[in-house]
């Protein structure tokens, strides 16, 4: 593998030689194998070609020179002189080892710095001890700088290291923890105070005082409560010889009267770094005051409750029941009912029961379900609610109710009547009936349907002629005895008498025979019909009639009273004509003008009887310029047909409307026949 290995080899001479830029270290690997493969020429061998090779494994052994520094081995490295130790004991021992292990060198050991006078170092066993006595010794921790060097077989140093070693002056363990109180040493300390103090708040009636005498780390200690977690904490939780004991709360709502009436806890102190692990504990005792912290609790959240509806006034109906654990007053508990649902029913202040209204009348048909609060209120008035669901229990209380006691059917052979009985009881079954004949005569002749109360003939029963032969009544009417039952328990009944009128079905259709044929038991009901139907005409008459009024008194229009038609003559020499128009006296608003007719102007110009509309202006037009006189004198000059109509116009002066009928009817007609004198005159007929 030439990639993975550190050697090459000249394929032709067989030297191995180190890669270009590789070394080799003796401290990594002192032996590296190298396989080496050696292949001939190749040549033919029974007529194939064929190459031959060996391979044969070098190994490589790696010799070691000085090129690595000493090593310290187990560092870092602590010793502890004792209170009892004696002067030049040894505290600890250092080792340090040539990095070049193939030909080590031998070690010499020194103390650089740090001793101060008090400790020293053997040159070839690197051993430390201390020279003086512990009382002399000024300082609790001493580091000493040691170094290790490499020295030659001809003597000279030639390479080294250093290590710090950490020597701690320890006092004997002799003293445990000891409590204080304001008169000396206690392992008991006592407070009395209320519950649910705010949380962070520290026990100030606890004067707790702890202390170790022992020096150093034999006099460093923790402290810890023992008892119900997460209440307190105590402060500080590492002491170094002594220190005041302080007790805060961490969790207020734990501290509850109605859960503890006293928490015991165990201070402990306990040495942290000694192998004695000396320790001394003290009680701490809290006694609780109650305080009103609690809301009366209600033994459920909703309460359900029947009573059956003729229950008299003052039954209990339900109990309800809510505690308060506060003490004393404090835990007295006063009930109260509100709401809509709470007008029937009164509860016990003390007891919590609920009972009806002494005048109160249940009744599951009026009202089944009732449904309000209770409060439940302590002295402070901290109060806690509870919904209460009370269901009257339907009672069979009411017997079936026919409309009337006596009622008369009319029958059609082949169709049943029905009768309908209502019971006014709430709930099934007691609202459900079923009806039977009680009484018929001659029996065996109706049917009635159990559930829906309908009667009917029985099947051999299809004509009146059978009807006939069974009875001598002519008329057709039997009186039965029906009855409704219901089916509460116990169970009421009714009965009526029901007069019943066969006859056979009418050979008249449609709807107005069916409706005689159903209001002939009720002549009444036809009648008021009828009434109805002349009621509603009437009053469409008098809205048509109304309408008409208003619009006729509102118009201001004159609606023509016969068409005009003007006829066109036929086609000869135009001679001037003009017409006349004869105005009357109008007798009312609407015949202002009226003309009379032209027999002979009933047929047009053009002689195709079409009849033309002309529409009149609103004012008298001017008179169209005279035409050209045809050559003759026998020519007949213009004539005014006379026809008889009214004109209407659209457009009336607001100042001819201030003046009225009559002035207007003056003004216009002086304009009109001015305007006819002036177009005579310009043609030279004589003056009408």
């Amino acid at each position: 593998n030439i990639h993975a290995n550190k050697f090459t080899i000249d394929r032709h001479s067989g030297v191995l030689r180190i890669k270009t830029g590789v070394t080799l270290d003796y401290e990594k690997s002192r032996t590296h194998f190298v396989v080496v493969v050696a292949k001939d020429g190749g040549g033919k061998l029974r007529g194939d070609n064929k190459v031959f090779s060996a391979t044969t494994t070098v190994t490589v052994n790696v010799e070691d020179v000085q090129d690595t520094p000493p090593m310290f081995i187990g560092t870092p490295y602590y010793g502890y002189v004792y209170e009892d130790t004696l002067a030049g004991s040894e505290v600890l021992t250092v080792v340090a080892l040539d990095g070049d292990r193939g030909k080590p060198n031998s070690i010499h050991y020194c103390i650089v710095n740090g001793s101060e006078g008090s400790f020293e170092i053997s040159n070839t066993t690197g051993a430390i001890s201390v020279i003086k006595s512990p009382n002399q010794l000024k300082k609790e921790v001493y580091e000493l700088k040691v170094q290790a060097s490499e020295v030659s077989q001809e003597g000279d140093v030639s390479v080294y290291a250093f290590a710090v070693v950490t020597i701690r002056v320890v006092d004997l363990n002799n003293h445990p923890p000891t409590f204080y109180g304001e008169n000396g040493p206690q392992n008991r300390f006592e407070l009395t105070m209320y519950e649910h103090p705010p949380e962070g708040e520290i026990l100030r009636g606890l004067k707790i005082t702890v202390n170790d005498s022992d020096q150093g780390a034999n006099a460093k200690f923790n402290l810890r409560l023992v008892g119900p977690g997460g209440i307190f904490r105590v402060v500080p939780q590492t002491v170094l010889n002594e220190a005041q004991v302080t007790i805060i709360v961490e969790n207020s709502a734990a501290i509850d009267y109605e859960k503890f009436k006293v928490l015991t806890f165990k201070l402990l102190a306990i040495e942290v770094n000694t192998p004695e692990k000396f320790s001394s504990t003290a009680d701490v005792v809290i006694r609780l005051l109650d305080t009103n912290d609690n809301v009366p609790k209600f033994s459920s959240d909703y309460y359900i409750a029947r009573i059956p509806e003729n229950s008299p006034g003052g039954s209990n109906v339900v109990a309800v029941t809510a505690t308060d654990p506060d003490s004393g007053l404090w835990g007295e508990v006063k009930y109260s009912i509100y709401g809509t649902g709470a007008d029937l029913f009164l509860i016990h202040p003390s007891t919590g029961i609920i009972y009806t209204q002494p005048w109160a009348v249940l009744d599951a048909e009026v009202n089944s379900k009732y449904n309000f609060y209770v409060k439940a209120e302590d002295t402070d008035g901290k109060y806690s609610l509870a919904e209460v669901f009370i269901t009257v229990l339907d009672v069979n209380d009411h017997s079936p109710e026919f409309n009337e006691n006596i009622q008369e059917k009319t029958m059609i052979i082949g169709s049943p009547v029905k009768i309908e009985a209502i019971d006014q009881d709430a709930e099934e079954p007691n609202n459900i009936v079923d009806y039977s004949i009680m009484q018929a005569d001659p029996a065996n002749v109706f049917d009635i349907d159990q559930s829906t109360g309908e009667i009917k003939l029985k099947s051999y029963i299809r004509s009146l002629d059978i009807i006939h032969n069974i009875t001598k009544n002519k008329d057709c009417i039997w009186s039965l005895v029906v009855q409704a039952k219901d089916r509460g328990s116990p169970s009421f009944s009714t009965t009526a008498v029901l007069k019943i009128d066969i006859t056979e079905e009418t050979l008249h259709k449609g709807p107005m025979a069916a409706f005689l044929m159903q209001t002939k038991d009720n002549p009444m009901k036809a009648l008021g019909v009828l009434a109805g139907v002349m009621g509603i005409m009437v009053l469409i008459t008098i809205m048509i009639s109304t309408a008409m009024f208003w619009r006729n008194k509102r118009s201001n229009k004159i609606t023509p009273v016969r068409r005009i038609i003007k006829k066109r003559q036929t086609p000869q020499p135009r001679a001037v004509r003009m017409e006349w128009l004869k105005f009357k006296r109008p007798s009312n608003a609407a015949e202002k003008f009226i003309v009379e007719d032209d027999t002979k102007s009933l047929q047009n110009e053009n002689s195709n009887n079409n009849i033309q509309v002309v529409p009149v202006p609103p004012t008298a037009p001017v008179p169209p310029p005279p035409p050209a006189m045809a050559p003759g004198g026998d020519a007949p000059g213009w004539r005014v047909p006379t026809v008889s109509g009214s004109l209407t116009p659209k457009f009336i002066n607001k100042q001819l409307k201030k003046r009225g009928h009559g002035s207007a009817h003056n003004a216009l007609v002086s304009e009109l026949k001015m305007k006819f004198e002036k177009r005579n005159a310009s043609i030279g007929e004589p003056h009408i």
